[in-house]
């Protein structure tokens, strides 16, 4: 069989109508089974039942047919057709998982109905992932909010101490006098002696509701990054129609990501106003709501404490998403009212957060930087 002719056959399934003729043998076969248990007709199909066992092997066996990514997708496909949520609650079949960031998702929604037996089992799926979240992001993150925090303390009259003489250079080699064989600074460039002990508050309010679970368990690791920051005061704030202060937790990830309760209703008018009283100075705060801004308050009284918010001349950004996914459905008229009243709503990926929250600490506008950063904002109404 040609290499053009197998893939065709994998594609199409096998059985009479998949046209080929051909049949599979070896390593191929035993692939061409794993898929046809997940997506195979109904008529025809043997499923994985609900049987343990059964259901372990054929983790194992995608494991060993696939790659990574092609293991999470047929994970999260099996959750949907094969009614895998209850099944992971089984211990044996967590060690078999691959696990991913909708694998932590899941596990969160069923937290209160994860038994004693599994539950070990269950934060160590959530601990090895957010350990590898944290490798790929801390360090990007602390560079880029330590280095906006120096960039926004310059001064441009520092003392002798404190001239930073590199880029007062730079800033001034148009002024280099070649007789004297120098350059004469016009313009001074330093740092303070040093950063205020806390010199921006950063809020995080995150919205539980099940489509949110993969912004949820980002926001918990990024909490936890930013917390870490000394000239930083941060805290993290869920919701759904009741509202959670995971601040106390933000040393622990783990902690704090099951201390969220994913899939209630969802009152964001309610954490606002809990998020206005946990606010001392609004010109030096950044507000990040995570939300797909399904209100099921008081929508007008929401808008209203967004607006007094902005008006306080805090900074005030609304992610649709804080995932790799894209942004999830979400209300389009309170994403286009939030733009009118000057707050940036877009989806974030993981990997533009540390540019989007070092960008706010400096001031910059956020709209600008969404722009060349090619994001899709929220546009106003009436535009």
């Amino acid at each position: 069989m040609s290499e053009r002719m197998r893939r065709w056959r994998l594609i199409l399934g096998g059985e009479d109508a998949d046209g080929t003729g051909e049949d599979l043998s070896g390593a191929d076969l035993k692939r061409d089974k794993t898929l046809d248990a997940l997506y195979g007709e109904e008529k025809r199909r043997g499923g994985l039942g609900g049987s343990s066992p059964r259901v372990a092997r054929w983790l194992g066996d995608i494991r060993g047919y696939f790659p990574a990514s092609v293991v999470q997708v047929m994970q999260r496909d099996a959750m949907d057709r094969l009614g895998l949520r209850q099944l992971l609650l089984e211990p044996e079949l967590l060690e078999s998982v691959q696990p991913d960031v909708h694998l932590v998702g899941t596990l969160l929604s069923l937290n209160q109905a994860i038994p004693a037996r599994s539950r070990e089992t269950a934060r160590a799926v959530v601990r090895h992932v957010v350990d590898e979240l944290e490798r790929r992001l801390a360090q990007p993150t602390r560079q880029a909010i330590t280095g906006a925090l120096h960039r926004a303390g310059r001064t441009s009259k520092p003392r002798a101490a404190d001239i930073d003489w590199n880029r007062t250079i730079l800033a001034n080699l148009k002024h280099y006098q070649a007789e004297q064989g120098t350059v004469i600074p016009e313009r001074l460039v330093g740092y303070g002696r040093r950063l205020p002990q806390v010199s921006r508050e950063i809020v995080l309010c995150l919205d539980q509701s099940g489509s949110m679970a993969s912004s949820v368990v980002y926001a918990g690791v990024f909490g936890a990054v930013l917390a870490s920051v000394r000239s930083l005061r941060t805290q993290i704030i869920a919701f759904d129609t009741a509202v959670v202060d995971l601040t106390e937790h933000l040393t622990d990830p783990v902690e704090l990501l099951f201390g969220v309760q994913l899939g209630g209703g969802t009152d964001i008018n309610s954490a606002l106003a809990y998020c206005q009283t946990r606010v001392t100075t609004p010109r030096d705060t950044i507000f990040v709501l995570i939300s797909d801004l399904y209100e099921g308050g008081d929508n007008d009284e929401m808008l209203r404490r967004a607006q007094a918010m902005v008006a306080s001349d805090m900074q005030v950004v609304c992610l649709l998403a804080l995932s790799d996914d894209g942004a999830p459905s979400y209300d389009h008229d309170n994403a286009a009212a939030l733009a009118a009243l000057g707050v940036p709503t877009f989806a974030c990926t993981p990997d533009q957060f540390p540019d989007l929250i070092a960008a706010a600490i400096q001031r910059d506008d956020i709209t600008t930087w969404a722009g060349n950063n090619d994001i899709q904002l929220a546009a106003p109404e009436g535009s």
